[in-house]
């Protein structure tokens, strides 16, 4: 995927960062302003660390980022931050003995956009006292107070890091209406790391695949979902072996699923599907993949290549 400059919101030039065993990158990726990007991927990915770095918590050791304009080095403007909100995927233990409604008077200091009224309306809309101390309330109470805070200047960058952790149902149905009214403006940009393939389906416009600090693509949602199928063939015994199969076009994954049978994970469905027939295999079924699906076959490539 190709944008222009002034439809980018960030991005990773041959980003590289460690500490310890763990390795992010190189990222080359450019993730597209005013849309939604789902990052997914197994834990220990590199989700939360590829946040902190965004946010210039961690140091860059190799390659170039820019975020909103702004190229992140050791001697950055750290104004781009106040149009950023951020939504860590753990709470913080410093707030346990503070209230959201404290928090939200220190915060407000740091962002010149930032909307007590706002902030109000949407604790009552989470059903959530702002003065109760955070230690007091159960985790989805306090996800929703946190939620509140995050949102409440309007950020024209919203980085969520599983956002619904703790949310019953009511609460998700509550958090999704109010990222699709934050998107409404139309100049916003939300990027949300996720397991919850059903927030994926209703959210995104791309989704960036993560595995082992490495990107595996970065796709657009409606596209991908379109494009990824499984065919399932019957081999005749007089055309058995792999070689016809493994040319099948857009092959992404092959595996046995009885004997002659086999299953076919494509990107090209038409032209894998006249492939297969061309070649005098029996199609016996031809099925969307899940994202889930989707994901693993990815998963099993970059394995493969390692």
């Amino acid at each position: 995927m190709t944008v222009t400059d002034t439809e980018i919101a960030i991005s990773l030039q041959g980003i590289k960062l460690q500490h310890d065993k763990f390795v992010l990158g190189p990222l080359q990726c450019e993730i597209p302003r005013g849309m939604v990007t789902a990052i997914v991927g197994p834990n220990g990915s590199g989700k939360s660390t590829l946040f902190r770095m965004l946010l210039g918590l961690e140091p860059i050791q190799e390659g170039t980022a820019e975020v909103l304009g702004v190229h992140l080095n050791s001697n950055q403007d750290d104004s781009y931050k106040s149009k950023i909100g951020f939504l860590a995927e753990g709470p913080n233990s410093n707030d346990n003995n503070r209230s959201a409604d404290e928090i939200a008077q220190f915060v407000s200091y740091w962002y010149p956009g930032w909307d007590f009224e706002r902030y109000r309306k949407l604790l009552r809309h989470f059903d959530v006292d702002g003065s109760v101390k955070f230690s007091k309330l159960s985790k989805g109470m306090r996800r929703k107070a946190e939620l509140s805070i995050t949102l409440a200047h309007e950020p024209e960058l919203l980085l969520l890091d599983e956002p619904s952790s703790g949310l019953d149902p009511f609460a998700w149905k509550k958090l999704l209406e109010e990222l699709q009214r934050y998107m409404e403006q139309g100049n916003r940009t939300l990027i949300l790391a996720t397991h919850v393939m059903d927030e994926i389906r209703r959210l995104a416009d791309y989704i960036l695949f993560l595995y082992r600090g490495r990107v595996l693509g970065l796709y657009e949602k409606d596209r991908l979902v379109d494009d990824w199928r499984t065919i399932v063939i019957q081999q005749p015994a007089a055309n058995s072996g792999l070689e016809l199969l493994q040319r099948t076009p857009g092959l992404q994954g092959l595996t046995e699923a009885g004997p002659g049978v086999y299953r076919l994970e494509v990107n090209e469905p038409e032209q894998g599907e006249a492939y297969c027939r061309s070649c005098g295999l029996q199609v016996l079924a031809v099925q969307r993949m899940e994202l889930e699906d989707i994901l693993s076959c990815l998963i099993r490539k970059e394995e493969a290549r390692r």
